[in-house]
Order: C-alpha cells, then structure tokens, then sequence
C-alpha cells in the first residue's frame, strides 16, 4: 500500500478515535464513502439480508458500528485500505440526526432549508457542520431518544437529503475520491444540538392507518396514486387539516400540501385543502402562499 494511504489510514482512525470519545459509533470507509470492510455473506445475498452482524464477523455496514476503542482499532486493522470513517446515525447517546446539504442537484438546498425553517417558526442552532469536497454541508442534530427518524433522498425539500436510523455520515477527516471532510471553523467542538421540535415533526414519518385509530392526531399516510376511489383521493390529508389546532394551522397544511404533490394530486387537492385551511382559522392568502411554498419545495411549481 502506498505511503499517501498508509498515512491517509493512520489519520482516519485518529479522527473515528476522537469521535468516538463523544460517544459516536464509527465504522472504517473506503474512499468511495461505502464501508471498507466486505460483507462475509457475500456469496449469499439472502444471509446478507438477515444478517446484522449476528455471526460475530465484521462486514455489516452501519450494524458493525462502534465507539469502543479496542473495537474500531480491530475494524480499522482489518481494512488497512480504509482512508475515512463513517458516523452511525440514530444510536444513543446523541440520536446522531445528519441533515446534508447538496449542492450538485442544481437547487440551493441551503436556501430551502432557511424557508422551510421560517414557514415553520424555527431555527438551526448552532451546531456541527461538516463542509463536503463538492461543497455541501452536513448539519448534526441530536434527536430524542424514542423517536425513529428514517433515511429519505428529497422528501423534506429537493437537494436535502436525511440520515437517520440505519443511515451514517462521512466523519470529518475523512478522505475519500474526490477530496476531504472537514468542520465549518468553530463548530468542530460543539455538541449535536437538538433537533428543533417543528423540524422534527416534518422529518418522523406518519403512523399507519390501524395506529390513526388510536393516534387521530397524527398524520396520515397519503398511499399511493390510485389506491383511493377517485372522490375519497386525499381525504385524509383535507381531514389532517381539519384537525388542526391553533399553532398547528400552517405547519399541518404544509405538510398535507406536500404530501399531495408528492403522490400526484397537488393541483386538484389544493381547492379543498384551502378551503380547510380557512375553516380552521388561517386566510386565503396563508393558505394559498403555504401551498405554493410546498409546490415549490417538492418541485411542482
């Protein structure tokens, strides 16, 4: 192995050392960002599946992940060829939440995010920001300990994509094919903030349909395009509305206005979902302006 890999080896468990003294579960990664070590099921996709790290071997991706030092040292001496390490996120103690930035899809991701934060009352509080090669971020928050955040591409706004359980982040430090991770100047020391209450809600997914009976309150599920009957499609989103209550009007019209977008039904939903709005105590103008916003954010406008 060459000398600029043994070394770029060497620094990367440095840094998956430091960030598992913060309590962050590390696994080593090769440069194209993919877990350095091979699956030991490889010949046999089905136990691949199953799999998560029950055989005692290493090569399960995020399940292999770990902050024990004597652990990773063990990870990091069986890929020798790793040169960056990755940050699993949705374990205990931080419910690492990445919310990454990108800047390659064309959109202005950062600038969907500061809307999406004023449409809905809150702020991004000062916090880890990890600067990719291409020039995306990576903001770390810190989620609460019951709830499941899930890994999803463009569902919150096109260009920002979400790591959650199951999911990790490329640790600062870390080399990869097309350069360095590193932290924004002074936040490289400050702790995960928590996860806004507001940002939270958009990023936990809705129960399902047997847990709305128990949990009315709760976003439904849109289903797919075409498993209504055409006169009940996006019911349950006009009813999502309908229940909300006062601090709940924008963001639960937000919500169902880009839930409708999404599965194809924007445009004739939004008549009744306006109409909902207002009977619930917001105007016209905020109902028609929310909507337009969610039409942009999901591509639609």
């Amino acid at each position: 192995m060459a000398t600029t890999d043994r070394h770029a080896t060497t620094l990367a468990l440095a840094h998956a050392l430091s960030a598992a003294e913060r309590g962050l579960a590390v696994i080593p990664l090769s440069r194209s960002k993919l877990p350095a070590l091979r699956s030991p099921h490889h010949e046999d996709p089905h136990r691949t599946a199953l799999c998560h790290g029950e055989c005692g071997r290493p090569g399960h991706g995020v399940y292999d992940a770990s902050a024990d030092p004597l652990r990773i040292r063990e990870l990091f001496a069986a890929a020798p060829w790793a040169t960056g390490y990755g940050i699993a996120c949705g374990l205990p103690p931080h419910h690492l939440i990445g919310i990454d930035l990108d800047t390659k899809s064309g959109t202005d991701a950062s600038a969907a995010l500061r809307e999406i934060a004023l449409r809905h009352l809150f702020t991004i509080p000062d916090t880890v920001v990890v600067i990719t090669p291409s020039g995306g971020r990576h903001v770390w928050l810190a989620g609460p300990p019951d709830a499941v955040v899930p890994n999803s591409a463009g569902r919150l706004a096109p260009g920002i994509d979400i790591r959650g359980a199951g999911g990790y982040l490329v640790g600062p430090g870390s080399r990869t094919e097309h350069g360095v991770y590193s932290t924004v100047p002074g936040t490289a020391h400050l702790p995960p903030a928590p996860c806004p209450p507001a940002l939270l809600r958009l990023l936990t997914p809705p129960r399902r349909a047997h847990q709305l009976a128990l949990h009315p309150a709760d976003p439904p599920a849109a289903g797919h395009p075409g498993s209504e009957p055409s006169h009940q499609r996006g019911q349950g989103l006009v009813q999502f509305v309908l229940a909300a209550h006062e601090g709940q009007r924008n963001t639960r019209l937000f919500w169902a206005a880009c839930r409708a977008y999404e599965n194809g039904m924007g445009e004739a939903l939004s008549p009744r979902l306006t109409d909902a709005a207002i009977r619930v105590g917001l105007t016209e103008r905020e109902a028609r302006s929310t909507i337009a916003s969610a039409a942009r954010l999901t591509g639609h406008a």
